[in-house]
């Protein structure tokens, strides 16, 4: 039960709303994420309202099952449109409740929820579309707001926005639609002055869908063509010899600054030449993750610091987790921020906070209180 009130009664639970699944290429990814959190999260505390969204952008009202949001061998989960009654959230204010609409029935109130954690990953969830519609209706969201989620999610503005705060970022190129179609030999000259191997990626994308290791430029059009497939913008990074080093952050408490993770390393094992999907999500592929990473303590304390100073330079809310390279002569990089970072048994963000002292249940626990501690809106 709930801690009493004063006067003897349970404190009534916060009704939390956990949206996941959504329209981009890291579906089954957020799938995972929200059975991760849905085993975990304090029932005494929360009572949570499930809410997938299919790939086709329907809203249903999902069952409170973990299980079946989790990786069988190799089949990934999915939210299906009739997987449950379909739910509406209105962009209204003064009425922030949730309608269930069912076939041959009159449409019926959920009722409010006081928070929204919103596991999505990827466009059209992680991109600020999400966010906005949280910020028209009125309800308190985990996570960076708007702009810092639009920011982060395209790498190319992302890195901009890093840049020009003064942190340190590794040489790219952003290719856009119209480079692409009017003057690809100018595209591939910008690739081939930063050397290859390169990296391509769509730019607004994540959990390595869609990456492809260049390494020379008659491999670079196939590449590019792979990643507008998922994305027409595309970022092309210099392949850089160091170690991938992740730090997690947390916005902090009172007005406090925000706290930075120990940092951990990402090794590639299992043939893959960098860490992409398979190697992050799939089991028995050799990837291992070192939490805490063994890092000198001054470059420790660097990473640290640059995350914390990338975190507030796209002015994230809430949390992320910054991706750094360390390269072999102790140079430090930051390559990307990602604001809802996945939650699922293998994902590193959980994997930090935990070294740090911060157990899964109450670092769920922590999002949700720095949410609600703050009103939608201007701030």
């Amino acid at each position: 039960m709930s801690d009493p009130t004063p006067d003897g009664q349970p404190t009534p639970r916060i009704r939390l709303a956990v949206v996941f699944g959504g329209r981009s290429t890291e579906h089954a990814v957020s799938c995972v994420t929200a059975g991760s959190v849905l085993a975990a999260v304090d029932r005494d505390r929360y009572e949570v309202v499930p809410i997938g969204i299919s790939r086709e952008g329907t809203w249903v009202l999902a069952g409170d099952d973990p299980d079946k949001l989790a990786i069988t061998g190799r089949q990934l989960p999915e939210v299906e449109a009739s997987g449950g009654a379909a739910v509406v959230l209105a962009g209204d204010p003064t009425n922030r409740g949730l309608m269930v609409h069912e076939p041959g029935h009159v449409p019926r109130e959920l009722g409010e929820v006081d928070v929204v954690l919103p596991l999505l990953h990827g466009p059209y969830g992680e991109d600020g579309t999400l966010q906005g519609l949280f910020e028209m209706a009125g309800v308190p969201y985990v996570g960076s707001g708007v702009f810092a989620s639009a920011a982060a999610m395209d790498k190319g503005h992302m890195k901009a926005l890093l840049k020009a705060a003064g942190l340190p970022v590794g040489p790219y190129a952003v290719v856009t639609p119209r480079e692409w179609a009017t003057d690809k030999a100018a595209v591939r000259e910008t690739v081939a002055a930063l050397g290859y191997p390169v990296f391509v990626k769509p730019a607004r994308a994540g959990s390595s869908v869609g990456i492809t290791k260049v390494h020379g430029p008659d491999e670079l059009d196939a590449a590019v063509e792979e990643a507008r497939s998922h994305d027409p913008r595309v970022v092309v990074e210099a392949a850089v010899d160091a170690r991938e080093i992740e730090c997690g952050v947390l916005e902090g408490i009172d007005g406090q600054p925000p706290d930075a993770s120990v940092p951990g390393e990402v090794v590639v094992g299992g043939g893959h030449e960098f860490y992409d999907f398979a190697a992050k999500y799939l089991p028995d592929e050799g990837t291992e993750l070192v939490v805490p990473a063994d890092l000198p303590d001054e470059v420790a304390a660097e990473v640290r610091d640059l995350a914390v100073r990338a975190f507030e330079a796209l002015s994230c809310e809430g949390l992320a987790r910054v991706d750094l390279f360390v390269g072999r002569d102790g140079t430090v990089l930051v390559n990307e921020v990602n604001t809802m970072p996945g939650f699922t048994p293998v994902s590193m963000f959980p994997l930090l906070w935990q070294a740090s002292g911060l157990e899964y249940p109450a670092l769920v626990d922590r999002l949700v209180r720095t949410a609600l501690a703050k009103p939608p809106g201007l701030r």
